[in-house]
């Protein structure tokens, strides 16, 4: 992860995202920016001296586009855009999504346009570097002028108004920003609009998910190898020819992932020979075909995610070489809505097979020999029983939650809207399906270490044991019946964390 992020409006990676979001890297603006964002104000300063009728700059907005406002009325106009706009509702964004809202939409400005001057980027960028953040409802957007709500949230912060934290303290707006040497901005001409038209709130969202989603994928081996291993299974299936022969290239990737984690498996030559069994059950030989198109998916909507981190999405435009403004529709988050429902559909798949696993494990008829619900004291003890049954929780409701969002559309401002994406239902749905699939992978590695310490003396392939040391780093055997609510949430934090990355390397 960089230590420093330098926003140019061209060249912002998922990795920056993160590494501002989350791990707080400082960010700076590019002089290249900062140039080009004074050439696209100046046109913008020109237009009004001229007296020109321009949408958002000398008009209303929406339905009132028609209305021409007084020159000196411009400054009003923008600042009474960012309060009247500023009608989010339902619970706040997580401050790590609310920094990546705050860096995107710097970054944008900085792409040169918005028309703004650069003092709009450079308060974002000073918000972030002193841990500024504001309070950003997640609701009320339909990502149709972009998210019009939660950005005006984010703006009302710029101008002093409303609240600010930093830590665990929380503030008034214009206090805050005195404290850490920040000047609240005095909105000029389009600057309100600049601020608030986009697709940067469901786009951070879309940003730090699909980072969770290729960990998940991973964690998705890894538990699935563990549970392999304990349920005698054979990596017959992962042979490199059978997937060769079908050519998807997620499918040969996880084939592959699987194969390594399996590399060298004393429980595998310990049945080698003389099992009855032909072939495995779904949920175990076919990881490669689940799991693997969901890399595929993975994959095209982090294409999609990048490509809109860079993306110029105000309106109008302002294209500084020609001297032009022009109207489109650059904020419409269709793209990004999309994208955020394919991921929940995909990352869905990985609950419901992982949960199918897990069953197995714990049910005394298809666990091949293990105690039942992996319990030596079974009757007296449950065991990990209700381990399964929250797991099915989990995955069923991520079921309800891949209903897609961008397939909705409801008309607004008087029927100007009146195609819009649901962008932002999108965001928020997918967030609570990644902690979901957090979750039940949570579950799948504690019973399959308690599958796999059964299987005891023998060892499972390198990667495999390597999951189970680093499950026992954080979780017990369960030798009698313990509440599993801290396990799970310890190890569900853990993956978060980046805890089981040593179990793809060349782990011993």
């Amino acid at each position: 992860m960089p230590a420093t992020v330098v926003l140019d409006g061209q060249s912002l990676s998922l990795d920056d995202v993160v590494a501002v979001a989350r791990e707080r890297a400082s960010v700076e603006l590019s002089p290249a920016a900062r140039a080009r964002m004074g050439q696209a104000n100046a046109v913008v300063t020109a237009l009004v001296e001229s007296g020109a009728v321009a949408y958002g700059v000398t008009t209303g907005f929406g339905k009132l586009a028609e209305i021409a406002i007084p020159r000196d009325r411009l400054g009003e106009l923008q600042v009474n855009l960012v309060r009247s706009h500023a009608a989010g509702v339902g619970p706040v964004l997580p401050e790590r999504e609310t920094r990546a809202m705050m860096l995107l939409r710097a970054n944008v400005i900085a792409k040169g346009f918005s028309g703004a001057r650069a003092v709009l980027a450079d308060t974002l960028v000073g918000m972030l570097n002193a841990g500024l953040f504001p309070p950003i409802p997640e609701q009320g957007s339909v990502g149709a002028s972009g998210d019009l709500a939660p950005l005006a949230h984010l703006a009302l912060a710029l101008i002093g108004e409303g609240t600010l934290s930093r830590g665990g303290a929380s503030g008034d707006a214009a206090d805050m920003l005195a404290a850490a040497g920040i000047a609240p901005v005095s909105l000029g001409p389009k600057e309100g609009i600049t601020l608030i038209n986009g697709t940067q709130a469901h786009t951070a969202v879309a940003a730090l998910a699909v980072v969770d989603a290729h960990r998940l994928w991973q964690i998705a081996h890894l538990a699935g190898a563990m549970s392999l291993e304990a349920l005698l299974g054979t990596p017959v299936a992962f042979d490199v020819r059978i997937h060769d022969a079908r050519g998807q290239l997620g499918q040969a990737a996880s084939a592959a992932l699987l194969r390594s984690l399996l590399q060298g498996s004393e429980i595998r030559e310990s049945h080698r020979e003389g099992d009855p069994r032909v072939q495995d059950p779904y949920a175990l030989r076919c990881m490669p075909q689940v799991h693997g198109p969901v890399l595929d998916a993975i994959d095209f909507c982090a294409g999609v995610v990048s490509r809109e981190l860079n993306a110029a999405t105000d309106n109008p435009l302002v294209f500084a070489d020609s001297g032009e403004l022009l109207s489109g529709g650059n904020f419409h988050g269709q793209s990004v809505a999309m994208a955020l429902d394919v991921m929940a559909i995909a990352l869905t798949n990985l609950a419901t097979i992982a949960e199918r696993r897990i069953d197995r494990l714990v049910h005394p008829d298809f666990n091949q020999g293990l105690p039942p619900f992996l319990t030596r004291d079974a009757g007296v003890s449950s065991g990990f029983m209700m381990a399964q049954v929250s797991a099915a929780s989990l995955a069923s409701e991520c079921k309800l939650l891949s209903h897609p969002a961008s397939v909705d559309t409801i008309p607004t401002d008087g029927n100007k809207e009146d195609v819009v994406p649901m962008a932002m239902g999108a965001a928020w749905k997918l967030r609570r399906v990644v902690a979901n699939v957090r979750a039940v992978l949570a579950i799948e590695l504690m019973c399959a270490a308690q599958g796999l310490d059964y299987r005891a003396p023998l060892r499972a392939g390198r990667g495999a044991a390597r999951g189970l040391a680093l499950v026992r780093e954080l979780v017990a055997p369960l030798t009698t019946d313990r509440v599993l609510a801290g396990d799970i949430a310890r190890l569900a934090d853990a993956i978060d964390a980046g805890h089981f990355a040593s179990a793809f390397g060349s782990a011993p």
